[in-house]
């Protein structure tokens, strides 16, 4: 019997295309999505600009990719976060704790997705749309969980959380692996910050 044969078509496709991911997202954030060519694309992977479009029709439908990835991973990290049993001062600051984390760490990434979705096609920004959309309506679960138990002191929970949303997204526009602060201590001082937007009455529990 033959040994076995290791890396089939369909998994050196996915590794080409990652690779692909990977190259546009490195260039997409030192000179933008407009900046960028599938020939600069292809050169930092190490392929031939033709090879872009055997597995990507343009280098739109790469932002696309990276986009949905990365707001399917900010779905994925509040769901890790939030505990709807726990208090909404402990969930919130559970969930913005992770959130700024996420943005810090995955900086570049997270530029990407949030500063190029005018680039999108029209029907790809609905679909990031609806994804955007999701992301809100869970954080504002914990807002109005605060809200009805009283523990957070808001007139307006539809602008408080837009708010909470918008510091942590643009942590990835001014954040610096080299700054003064590492993520996690961007991560305590975003959850501290985001209860005193709500007027959290106590503290989170230890």
């Amino acid at each position: 019997m033959e040994p076995r044969k290791t890396g089939s078509a369909t998994e050196r496709s996915a590794e080409t295309r990652r690779r692909l991911l990977d190259a546009a997202a490195q260039a997409f954030a030192d000179r933008g999505f407009h900046g960028t060519t599938t020939r600069d694309i292809a050169g930092a992977a190490g392929m031939s600009p033709a090879a872009v479009y055997v597995h990507y029709r343009s280098k739109e439908e790469l932002l696309f990719e990276l986009s949905r990835a990365g707001h399917l991973k900010t779905i994925g990290n509040l769901d890790v976060n939030d505990d709807p049993d726990a208090s909404p001062v402990d969930r919130l600051s559970a969930v913005m704790r992770g959130f700024a984390e996420w943005h810090a760490r995955g900086h570049t990434t997270a530029r990407i997705v949030n500063y190029e979705l005018a680039a999108l096609e029209p029907e790809h920004r609905r679909e990031i749309g609806l994804l955007r959309t999701e992301i809100t309506r869970r954080v504002r679960a914990v807002v109005d969980a605060g809200i009805a138990s009283g523990d957070f002191d808001i007139d307006d929970p539809h602008t408080t959380t837009t708010a909470l949303l918008s510091m942590g997204i643009d942590i990835a526009r001014w954040y610096s692996l080299s700054g003064p602060l590492s993520p996690d201590e961007i991560a305590d001082f975003y959850a501290m910050l985001a209860l005193r937007v709500v007027g959290a009455r106590v503290r989170p529990s230890e």
